[in-house]
């Protein structure tokens, strides 16, 4: 990815449609710490326009959004304060 980054957590929401894909997001990020790092991995057009928009509005950073084979889009967040 380019990305030195290590995540403390890593969700899966590739099975997962919207609403309910930053829903799970939000949940997983609840439960880090300020700073820590979750990697996401999601698929669709819907979740990959959605959840980083989302995450960036509720505070949040993206350290990296990489598309995969297959149609997966690996995500990079840091927990904001």
């Amino acid at each position: 990815m380019g990305e030195e980054t290590t995540a403390n957590s890593t969700l899966d929401i590739t099975g997962e449609t919207c609403p309910m894909t930053f829903v799970r997001v939000r949940l997983a990020l609840d439960r880090l710490s300020t700073g820590e790092v979750l990697e996401v991995l999601l698929s669709g057009e819907e979740p990959r326009r959605n959840v980083p928009r989302t995450a960036v509005e509720q505070g949040h950073a993206i350290l990296a959004q990489v598309d995969e084979p297959a149609g997966i889009t690996r995500l990079l967040l840091r927990r904001g304060g």
